[in-house]
């Protein structure tokens, strides 16, 4: 059985959940540390024990670097006890100087896999600041084994031309974990009775503050004819009056977090339409990345709204589903919805229909791939892909 120390950033995202479940349901034996975010509590896996190595705040870069400095130190002491992994797994860049430590308390021969899914806007500075931490990038990951993304533009856009990491690469699509023997299928269309409204879902992460002045100010114009349903994890340090804002709109209403993959089904079934759209860090990773909602949204019927010129806007082009908004405005949003009506909707939604629900879901079989895939890394050294990825999403993803 493969043995994986995984490295996460935040204890409590559920991103970390589910991919610790894949490891497990792939047979791998999971030992995961890492930092606690702020006051958030764990995420819980089971029967999994997690070792606890700080806590680390949103936005506060320099909070965080002294914690990771700190972790270093006292790594020794905290994974006392812990069988020597056959491989490591680096959520994130901190989690990487972790990681190397951890290496080297074990010897020194661990193969460390390099997860990034987001690239943080500090790393795109093009100022002295910028240069040093991609240096501290390149020097971290100069002989790491792996590295998994999950959006080919982040390769485009910046580990081919910014970054120092030589790895191969794994795209690891943000697909739905499911681990049912029988795939379900997608849900028929589910238009709203004529007294109701269409309703918006906006699940997640919730960081992005033009995402929720906008949609408060289309929700207001459009009078109570589309509400937006909100569910997540506000970020505090981005949104600081996100409690006061919606309690104080008419037509937005927050539900409170949930939990993944479990209540997807529920949640998706409340709403017509996915927002898809991240404005963070506008032009730069908020444009590259591929969102979990929107493997979730697709799964579940609801039809995606985009922005042109992202990631997200060329993955539904591609597959010819969901809407495309040419300017991140009132008037567009106002513009696209006086066009639907329920025939439009159930054409759209039907299109999502027909895809099926395997391209959305990450299986059995694939939590198996995955970590035959790292088992090959770790007993052999060889690598899951030879060479830099060069093809759009889905072609080298799992």
């Amino acid at each position: 059985m493969l043995r994986i120390l995984y490295l996460a950033h935040d204890l409590s995202d559920p991103a970390i959940r589910r991919r610790v479940l894949a490891l497990q349901t792939g047979n791998a034996e999971v030992t995961l540390a890492g930092f606690r975010r702020g006051e958030s509590a764990g995420a819980a896996i089971g029967s999994l024990t997690t070792i606890e190595l700080g806590t680390t705040e949103d936005a506060r870069f320099i909070q965080r670097a002294g914690a990771v400095a700190r972790a270093c130190l006292n790594l020794g002491t905290a994974l006392r006890g812990v069988v020597k992994p056959d491989i490591v797994i680096a959520r994130n860049l901190e989690m990487l100087a972790v990681a190397r430590r951890a290496v080297s308390l074990f010897g020194g021969d661990v193969p460390i896999v390099y997860e990034c899914l987001d690239i943080h806007r500090l790393l795109l500075r093009q100022d002295f600041s910028g240069r040093m931490l991609r240096a501290a990038e390149a020097r971290l990951g100069r002989d790491v084994s792996l590295l998994v993304t999950s959006s080919l533009a982040f390769v485009e856009n910046y580990f081919q031309p910014l970054s120092g990491i030589e790895a191969p690469v794994m795209l690891l699509e943000n697909k739905v974990l499911e681990l049912d023997d029988d795939i379900a299928l997608v849900p028929d269309p589910r238009p709203p009775a004529d007294d109701e409204p269409w309703r918006i879902g906006w699940f997640g992460a919730l960081r992005c503050r033009k995402s929720l002045d906008l949609l408060s100010r289309f929700s207001r114009a459009m009078e109570g004819k589309v509400e937006i349903v909100v569910r997540g994890r506000p970020t505090y340090a981005e949104l600081k009056d996100f409690d006061s804002f919606m309690r104080a709109e008419p037509f937005m209403s927050f539900r409170g977090a949930y939990s993944n993959p479990e209540d997807l089904s529920e949640i998706y079934g409340e709403v017509q339409f996915t927002w898809a759209i991240d404005f963070f860090e506008e032009g730069q990773n908020s444009a590259w990345l591929l969102p979990n909602r929107i493997y979730e949204g697709c799964r579940y019927g609801t039809v995606p709204i985009a922005i042109e010129g992202t990631e997200t806007a060329r993955f539904i082009a591609g597959r010819d589903i969901g809407f495309v908004l040419k300017d991140a405005s009132v008037e567009g949003l106002v513009a696209l919805f006086s066009q639907i009506d329920r025939q439009r909707y159930v054409e759209a939604a039907g299109s999502i229909v027909a895809q099926g629900a395997r391209q959305w879901t990450f299986r059995r079989d694939d939590c198996l791939d995955l970590v035959q895939r790292l088992s090959a890394i770790a007993h052999s050294g060889e690598t899951a892909f030879r060479g830099r990825a060069q093809t759009r999403p889905g072609s080298a993803a799992i």
